[in-house]
C-alpha cells in the first residue's frame, strides 16, 4: 500500500508531461527571439544552443519542486498556463521574456507557508547552481576555444546556459503572483532577500558584463 502511494507521487501525468513539452518549447522559441529577433537565419542557428539551457533550466526548477514536495508527502503536478505562454513569446520581441507559464501545484488541504515556501525554494535554488555549473564549464572550455569547434560550441552553450539560468532565478524570485518569489518572501523574507540577491546579481552580470568577459575575468584573475 505504501509503495503504491509512493509511485503514485512521482508519476508524471499525460497533462503534465504535454504542458512541460510545450512550455519547454514555447520558453526557448522566446528566449531564441529575445536574442535575435525577426532575424530568421540567426533564430535557426541560435534556438538548438538555447533549448540546452531552458531544458536544463526550466525542467530542473520544475521537477525539483515537485520532488521536494514529494518527499513531504504532497502531490505536486506541474500546470502550464497557456495565457502566460502567449505572454511569454509577445514580450520576447521587446528583449524581455516575461515567463509566467505555470506552476507546480501542490495537492494539500492546509499547506503552510513554511513547506510552501521551502517548496518554491527548490526552483530559484536549481537555476542558480545550474547557472553556477554552466559558468564553470565555461571557465574550463574558454582557453581551448581556438583550437577546436567543439569547445567554441560548448563554450557557447555554457554561456547563454548560464544567462537562461541566472535569468530563470530572479525572474522567478520576484514576489509577485504565481511565481516562486511571493510563496518564499511569505515564509522568511530573509531567505527571499538572500536568493533573490544572488539571482539578480548573477543576472545583471550577464548582462552588463556579459559571460565571455566574466569569464576571462576569472581566468586572468
Amino acid at each position: 500500500m505504501i509503495n503504491a502511494i509512493y509511485m503514485t507521487m512521482y508519476e508524471f501525468t499525460m497533462r503534465e508531461k504535454i504542458g512541460l513539452t510545450i512550455s519547454f518549447i514555447i520558453l526557448s522559441i522566446a528566449f531564441a527571439i529575445s536574442n535575435v529577433k525577426i532575424d530568421v537565419h540567426a533564430f535557426i542557428s541560435i534556438l538548438p544552443i538555447i533549448m540546452v539551457g531552458v531544458a536544463v533550466g526550466f525542467i530542473s526548477r520544475e521537477l525539483g519542486q515537485k520532488f521536494v514536495a514529494n518527499k513531504y508527502g504532497l502531490k505536486a503536478e506541474f500546470r502550464f498556463w497557456p495565457i502566460g505562454l502567449m505572454i511569454a513569446i509577445a514580450s520576447s520581441f521587446f528583449g524581455m521574456v516575461f515567463a509566467f507559464i505555470g506552476e507546480v501545484k501542490i495537492y494539500a488541504d492546509d499547506l503552510s507557508d513554511e513547506i510552501a515556501g521551502r517548496i518554491a525554494c527548490a526552483g530559484p535554488m536549481a537555476n542558480i547552481i545550474w547557472a553556477l555549473v554552466f559558468l564553470v564549464i565555461a571557465v574550463l572550455t574558454a582557453p581551448l576555444k581556438p583550437y577546436s569547434r567543439i569547445f567554441e560550441l560548448i563554450f557557447l552553450i555554457a554561456g547563454t546556459g548560464y544567462s537562461v539560468n541566472s535569468f530563470l532565478a530572479a525572474f522567478n524570485m520576484i514576489p509577485v503572483y504565481t511565481l516562486d518569489g511571493l510563496k518564499v518572501f511569505k515564509w522568511n523574507v530573509g531567505v527571499w532577500l538572500i536568493i533573490f540577491a544572488i539571482a539578480v546579481t548573477m543576472m545583471l552580470l550577464s548582462i552588463v558584463i556579459g559571460v565571455e568577459k566574466m569569464v576571462m575575468m576569472i581566468i586572468t584573475g
